[in-house]
């Protein structure tokens, strides 16, 4: 069975690797061993000469650690989104929480209005909110596309009955895409109890 596949690319041989072998999307980061960072312009740029047709998406996060973002944080996040929109990027995945574990809604509606047009994926920030139901519905209510996401659980084979309710409870407004630790070993059953239709790996596509 063939799947949707996003790639995690963290540098321009996996990019190459995963145009190769035929993903749907590719998500683009820096700095994968905290969780990735927003990539520089020049290796953006570098990345789309070389994904050509497939779609490129852009990880807008300033450092590792939490979702809590100051006020200069989040300036670095809507100047990282306009770059991303001048280099020609498919898209941008986009995050923050508050200090209490919900979804930072000030902050996430401007990211969304400065990404207007692109594709906005919400990244795992999700997976460390406080009530990821509630998340769920905020984010669907930001207008945002898909949430990346294990299901709150280290990974998403983990998560995988986590993930399913997510799938339920999406109920088709907006997409629930796997991701962490989906591996070709474990992509068929995570795809059949979850029932999703997009899945997240940096692994899938070697």
């Amino acid at each position: 069975m063939s799947y949707f596949i996003e790639a995690c690319c963290p540098d321009l041989s996996s990019v190459r690797t995963a145009v190769q072998a035929g993903a749907g999307r590719i998500e683009l980061c820096e700095e994968l061993g905290i969780g990735g960072v927003t990539p520089s312009e020049t290796f953006l740029r570098q990345a789309l000469d070389v994904a050509g047709r497939v779609p490129v998406n852009v990880l807008i996060r300033p450092r590792g650690g939490n979702f809590v973002y100051t006020p200069d944080e989040v300036e670095q996040m809507l100047r990282s989104i306009r770059m991303c929109r001048v280099a020609g990027a498919n898209g941008v995945v986009i995050g923050a929480l508050l200090a209490d574990g919900s979804v930072d809604i000030g902050t996430v509606s401007r990211l969304v209005r400065e990404a207007d047009g692109l594709d906005i994926t919400f990244h795992r920030a999700f997976d460390e909110s406080a009530d990821l139901a509630k998340a769920l519905e905020d984010i669907i209510g930001l207008g945002i596309k898909r949430i990346l996401t294990s299901g709150g659980c280290p990974t998403a084979y983990l998560g995988r009955f986590v993930l399913r309710d997510l799938v339920l409870q999406a109920a088709g407004r907006i997409t629930i895409m796997p991701g962490c630790g989906v591996l070709p070993s474990n992509l068929d059953e995570i795809a059949t109890i979850t029932a999703a239709t997009e899945f997240h790996g940096s692994k899938l596509c070697r």
